[in-house]
């Protein structure tokens, strides 16, 4: 990957968000529910720590509960088991006291994009003049010059979705959640969106955002967490992640070579529905170093990895035994 990297803070470890003052606190979540007569488990048993002032990424494949974990925290869904804090008080509802970009922009139709994103500020009781100049700030930020008083049905997919992150960033949220915000957007305004996002950061505000822009979470992410079939099965910092010694889940392994300016070697297979999870490793039949053991007993959550062959290193020794 070619973009300058642009963190201004360094986390050591994965456990960045513990302790009493963690933003955000995910607590051995699962989200439960059946499905045409089938129980699904959407998230399962789902532990993560999100400190103030830190940026985490949620990467995965489409499907994988990257969403519904971003709605959990929102309070828009409720754990079947498990707690979600926000500043240590448990989420029970909605609620009004984050920032979020959703997947798709939520604009108010009746309303042009000057008018939603001051919407924003007249809900979060901003001076007016100070709220006018951050506004423009953001309206040059996201790109928006020039559509400022064009409806929601007039501005592109892309136009729309920097109106909606304008609207998330107006205020003081101290938690910021993004679902794909660079969706449509070109590799300037991507690079514009995201440092702008990390300026949030840097200002003590939490972020957690969803993507699949891979290159966009290197260059300013703190930690990134790896879904796959509605679990986590990897935290890590992000510039080992990224750079060496690099994941240690296959599947987080495989996501960066499938990258063209790595090996450009898509993982073979697809993942399996959560409504039909195996009894154990999700990964085990696109896994070239499952074995018995990975078919039939589910890896446990220890030392931020889900993986029977690298609980402790980066290597996995079947593959070291093959190469031999």
């Amino acid at each position: 990957m070619t973009m300058q990297k642009q963190r201004t803070t360094s986390r050591t470890g994965s456990t960045a968000g513990t302790g009493p003052a963690a933003a955000v606190r995910l607590a051995d979540v699962s989200v439960r529910f059946r499905s045409k007569k089938r129980d699904v488990t959407a998230i399962g048993d789902v532990s993560l720590d999100v400190a103030p002032g830190e940026f985490v990424a949620i990467v995965g494949p489409s499907g994988c509960g990257k969403s519904t974990l971003l709605k959990l925290v929102a309070g828009l869904l409720t754990a079947s088991s498990g707690e979600v804090l926000l500043g240590g008080e448990q989420v029970t509802g909605p609620r009004h006291d984050i920032g979020y970009v959703f997947q798709r922009a939520a604009l108010l139709e009746w309303r042009s994009a000057l008018r939603n994103i001051l919407l924003q500020a007249e809900i979060r009781h901003m001076e007016p003049a100070s709220a006018r100049e951050r506004v423009d700030d953001l309206i040059r930020m996201t790109g928006l010059t020039g559509f400022e008083d064009a409806y929601p049905h007039e501005l592109s997919g892309g136009l729309a979705q920097r109106a909606a992150t304008a609207l998330a960033l107006i205020g003081d949220a101290p938690l910021l959640l993004a679902d794909e915000p660079t969706t449509g957007l070109d590799r300037d305004l991507v690079e514009r969106t995201v440092d702008e996002l990390r300026r949030h950061t840097d200002e003590g505000r939490a972020l957690l955002i969803i993507t699949h822009d891979l290159a966009a979470a290197e260059r300013i992410a703190d930690r990134v967490a790896v879904m796959y079939a509605g679990r986590i099965v990897e935290i890590a910092d992000a510039a080992p992640f990224f750079g060496a010694p690099g994941p240690r889940h296959p599947y987080a392994r495989g996501l960066l070579d499938a990258l063209p300016e790595r090996d450009f070697a898509p993982i073979p297979g697809m993942p399996p529905e959560l409504g039909a999870l195996p009894d154990g490793c999700a990964f085990a039949a696109r896994c070239a170093y499952a074995d018995a053991r990975c078919t039939d007993e589910r890896p446990a959550f220890a030392s931020d990895l889900a993986c029977h062959h690298a609980p402790t290193g980066r290597t996995h020794p079947l593959k070291e035994a093959a190469d031999a």
